[in-house]
This record gives C-alpha cells, sequence and structure tokens, in this order.
C-alpha cells in the first residue's frame, strides 16, 4: 500500500491504524514533509514502514512508487483554507497537479485507488434547517482550497470513467484527534491554552460544522477499500454538529477554564455557514458506524492527547501563531 500525504493529520494517523487493524499490508510512505508534514508523527513505527520523502506532484517518483504498489491510498494535499486565501498556488500544484500525476500513474500500473477529499467542495448550507450534504449535491466550492480539491475529484471520475482506472472516493467531515497541525482551529485552541495564551474564535462562532474523529474516518476508508464498489462516491460524517462557539467553549471546561474565556477575531472571508454529511450510504450499504459518537468523550481524549504529547506540537506553534498574527486572526 502507497500512503500519500502519510506524514499529515489524517494520512499519519490511516497509517497506525492500518498497522494496528490491517498488519497484512506493507506501507510504503510518500510525503514532501511541507510545514503541515511531520516524520515525527510516524516514528513509532518508522521500522514498521518505508518512507520516501517526495512531491506528489513529481511524475517520475509517483509513478516508480505506484509501479511497486497493489493500492494507493491518496492523501496528499494542502488543505489550510486560511493558507490558500494567502497564496492559493502551492493547493493548485499539490491538489491538483498531484493527483494527475497519481491519476496517471495508477492508470500505467493498474493500481487500485481511494481518493480522500473533503465536504467543502459542496459549498455550504443554512445555518438554521436539516438540509445535508449526499453524493448527489451539485459542487459550489467557497475557497482555493475547496475550489483544487473539487477538481481533483473531478479527474478522478474523470479517469475512472474514460480509462477504467479502479478508483473510489470519500468526502469526509471535518476531521479531529492526534496529530493535528496546530493551525487548525481545535488543536489551536487548545495549545493556546497549554502556551498560556488564550482561545480565539473566528466572528460569533455561529458556523457550525460536523466533527468526526480521524479514527472513525479511517475506519470508513478501509471499509470503501475493502467492500466499496468501484467508481463510487462515500460521504463520511459522525452526524455530530456543533457551532465554533460550542466547541470552544466545551474545550475551554475540558481544560478547566470559563466557557467564556476567549477572544473574538475578524472573520475569515467567505467563511462557510454550515457543513452537515448524509453518511446513509455508508452506513446502510458498507456497515459504517462512528466509534466516537460523544463527541465531548473525543474531544477529551484530544486534549490529553496534546497535553501530553507537547513535544510534538511545541515547535511548530510559534510559527504558526506568527503567520495567524500577519493575518489579523
Amino acid at each position: 500500500m502507497l500512503v500519500t500525504g502519510g506524514a499529515g493529520f489524517i494520512g499519519a494517523n490511516f497509517v497506525h491504524y492500518t498497522l494496528r487493524h490491517r498488519p497484512e499490508y506493507r506501507i510504503c510512505v510518500l510525503d514532501k514533509l511541507t510545514y503541515a508534514g511531520d516524520q515525527a508523527s510516524l516514528r513509532q513505527v518508522a521500522d514498521r514502514i518505508r518512507f520516501v520523502r517526495g512531491d506528489v506532484g513529481d511524475a517520475a517518483t509517483v509513478d516508480a512508487l505506484v509501479a511497486e504498489s497493489d493500492v494507493v491510498v491518496h492523501f496528499a494535499a494542502e488543505s489550510h483554507v486560511d493558507n490558500s486565501l494567502h497564496d492559493p498556488e502551492p493547493f493548485l500544484h499539490s491538489n491538483v497537479v498531484g493527483t494527475y500525476r497519481l491519476l496517471e500513474a495508477v492508470r500505467r500500473h493498474g493500481a487500485r485507488l481511494h481518493h480522500i477529499s473533503t465536504d467543502e467542495v459542496y459549498g455550504d448550507l443554512p445555518l438554521t434547517g436539516t438540509d445535508r450534504f449526499t453524493e448527489e449535491t451539485a459542487y459550489a466550492p467557497s475557497s482555493p482550497y475547496s475550489a483544487t480539491k473539487a477538481a481533483s475529484d473531478m479527474l478522478v471520475r474523470a479517469w475512472c470513467r474514460s480509462y477504467g482506472v479502479a478508483a473510489t472516493i470519500s468526502n469526509c467531515a471535518n476531521n479531529y484527534g492526534p496529530y493535528q497541525h496546530v493551525e487548525k482551529f481545535i488543536p489551536r485552541q487548545i495549545t493556546n491554552v497549554l502556551t498560556g495564551g488564550r482561545a480565539r474564535l473566528y466572528g460569533t462562532g455561529e458556523h457550525v460544522r460536523e466533527w468526526t474523529h480521524v479514527d472513525d474516518h479511517n475506519a470508513a476508508v478501509h471499509l470503501i477499500l475493502s467492500r466499496g464498489r468501484v467508481g463510487e462516491t462515500y460521504l463520511i460524517g459522525s452526524g455530530v454538529e456543533r457551532s465554533n462557539r460550542e466547541i470552544v467553549e466545551t474545550l475551554l471546561e475540558l481544560l478547566g477554564l470559563p466557557r467564556d474565556d476567549f477572544d473574538h477575531v475578524a472573520d475569515r472571508p467567505g467563511h462557510d455557514l454550515r457543513y452537515s454529511n448524509d453518511s446513509t450510504k455508508i452506513r446502510t450499504q458498507l456497515g459504517w458506524q462512528p466509534r466516537y459518537g460523544d463527541l465531548r468523550d473525543g474531544l477529551a481524549a484530544t486534549v490529553e492527547w496534546f497535553h501530553d504529547n507537547e513535544w510534538w506540537w511545541k515547535a511548530a506553534k510559534q510559527a504558526t501563531e506568527e503567520r495567524y498574527r500577519l493575518l489579523g486572526r
């Protein structure tokens, strides 16, 4: 199995999950080790995998690794919306060109591909109501990040239909858990407090997200690999929705602070209002159920992990906050 982006947040957790639950796989990780990829996330399993530092947009590297693989799981992507608003070009390279290079290699060598995507390709939903995204929802990306992920999804579908590539796609709601970069919403709030700072909330904090623990996401990916139908798309989501303000308040409680001990900052341009996935298809057809049905339990485990693993995140914290300072957030 080739795992692209396997030193990033979801990818590294996928490697750990696979080694725990599917030890028959021999894993090769391809990762460029940009600021968001950290080989330390794989330190505990380094002797059980092969690691290649390289760019998913490099055709020769990708071709050589795919030629040795039966299965390719494609996590590699630039993923932070704020960064895409500041400089979209790296997102085009990794998310669009990188996916194209991978598809061409898979087409040549006949490997099975699973492409990891996001529910952000569908745009957003009204704050009120019960509407949810489905696999048939029209794409309406609202940031350079989601636009490039939408483009990569379309490439996978085209290569599947035009060239017979054996591919599946999953679009997941927001993930949380261990090894998530401190620029992301939940780790940023936790590490702000752990370093003596304050939690920070965009705008009024009314924006709503569906939160899925990364292990639940990766369990779903393995179900798709083993039972999913080639050419199909599967939405993954816990069904647990919370506003950003509710998340901050819960994290503060878990950290032993008052629920209102946070600062409001300028809202993100084009900030999507609400995401919610209808995961009926993967639940009924493949039998997936999230283990972390109680979000508070999952957040408590995440707070504990960041508290106990300062060695992993501390070096990135200062640079991350400097970038946010320049963005005014």
